[in-house]
Order: C-alpha cells, then sequence, then structure tokens
C-alpha cells in the first residue's frame, strides 16, 4: 500500500514538473518571438522621444550598482547622439530610505544630462509595472527601453502588449561578472511565467496613480 502511495505521489510530481516546464518553455518563447525584431545595439537602434530605463539595486551610500550604471551609460549614451529627447527612470521606492529613481537620476545629471530632461518614476515596482506606467501614468506611445541583454525582451514585449511602441537596447558589459550574469539570465525562465501571469491577467500596477507630465514637459524643451 505504501509503495503503490509512493509511487502515484512520485509520478504526480514528475507530471508537475513537467507541465511547469512546458508552461515556462511557452512564456520564454513568447518572450523571445515577441521581441525579436526589436532589440538593437546603441548606434542602429531607431530614435524615439523617450528612454525608458529600468531600476536595478542601488548600494546603501545611494549609489547604483555596476548593473545599474551600465543601464545607466546606455541611456546618456542616447541622449548624447540624440536618439531620445528625455530619460524615464523607473524603480523601486517602496522605502523612504531605498529610492532607486533617485540614484539614477544623480548618476545622469552628474554626467550631462540636463535635469529637465530625467523624469523619476517612482513606482517602477517590476517590469511590467514600469512598462505600465510609462504608457498609462506618464503618456508615452513610443520609447527605448533600456537594461541587460538577457532583460530586455521580457521589458520589449511587455511594452508592446501593453501598448507602447517599444524597442530595446541591452548591455552586454556585465556579462564580464560571470557569475552574477549567469544567475539572472536563469532568473529570466521565471521570470517569463511571472510575465506570461501578467499579461493573462491584465492586472493593473502596483500603484497606478494620477497622470504625469514630466514626459511631456520634457520633450516640450525642444
Amino acid at each position: 500500500m505504501y509503495q503503490t502511495w509512493l509511487r502515484r505521489v512520485v509520478k504526480l510530481g514528475i507530471a508537475m514538473a513537467m507541465a511547469g516546464g512546458l508552461v515556462t518553455a511557452e512564456a520564454s518563447m513568447w518572450l523571445q518571438s515577441a521581441s525579436r525584431d526589436y532589440v538593437y545595439g546603441v548606434d542602429d537602434v531607431p530614435e524615439a522621444p523617450v528612454a525608458l530605463v529600468l531600476g536595478a539595486q542601488v548600494y546603501d551610500d545611494g549609489s547604483p550598482s555596476p548593473f545599474l550604471a551600465a543601464r545607466l551609460e546606455i541611456a546618456r549614451q542616447l541622449y548624447a547622439a540624440g536618439k531620445v529627447k528625455a530619460i524615464l527612470v523607473s524603480g523601486d521606492h517602496m522605502d523612504w530610505g531605498y529610492d532607486e529613481p533617485g540614484a539614477m537620476w544623480l548618476w545622469l545629471n552628474d554626467r550631462g544630462v540636463p535635469a529637465g530632461r530625467i523624469i523619476e518614476d517612482h513606482a517602477g515596482f517590476d517590469t511590467y509595472d514600469s512598462c505600465a506606467r510609462a504608457k498609462r501614468v506618464f503618456g508615452v506611445d513610443r520609447l527605448i527601453v533600456v537594461s541587460q541583454a538577457f532583460h530586455v525582451p521580457r521589458a520589449v514585449a511587455l511594452c508592446r502588449h501593453l501598448g507602447v511602441d517599444a524597442v530595446g537596447v541591452g548591455d552586454t558589459t556585465m556579462a564580464r561578472f560571470h557569475a552574477p550574469w549567469w544567475q539572472a539570465s536563469l532568473r529570466e525562465y521565471g521570470a517569463a511565467d511571472k510575465a506570461a501571469f501578467d499579461v493573462l491577467s491584465g492586472r493593473d500596477p502596483v500603484f497606478l496613480g494620477r497622470p504625469e507630465t514630466g514626459v511631456q514637459d520634457a520633450l516640450l524643451q525642444g
């Protein structure tokens, strides 16, 4: 009796693992397919009004982590090359003492991007929220989304699903940090499942809030 029960449990576990793996594979393939024609390098990416920089870790001293700094450097290059006219920095500011958008704003401004061209989104708690809020709160219809190369396909696919004409540029310089790069790349498989859930559920961002004119104000500067 015990052996029969154990075999059933093992078979059920195997079936559930296979089903979960199939869902992850399907979600990952969707993200790659939806973004395949929309990922570029800094030099060949089409111009857009806005660059959307997705947040990442900020240290206790307020400085961006190397991964986040690499994203910001791409945005700085896009602005310097005239590829974008404004930069929307979107990240986590759930706790008062932890402020990704504020750190991103300071980094860009310290490196020559005018203050009026940098707009902060303090409720970009994940990729889906950042893309949704870019459209629904900041009124952005077309943008270049910036992150690491392993993350950009998901970001582009989500933005486009949410009605934003998005292309992406992904940083590859951080691949020199082999262990964290591959760990983050592997986490994308789990993130693909979440992206599929977000799309299928059509959920609102954690915090939607009222419309903000910061992007339009920046673009009106010419």
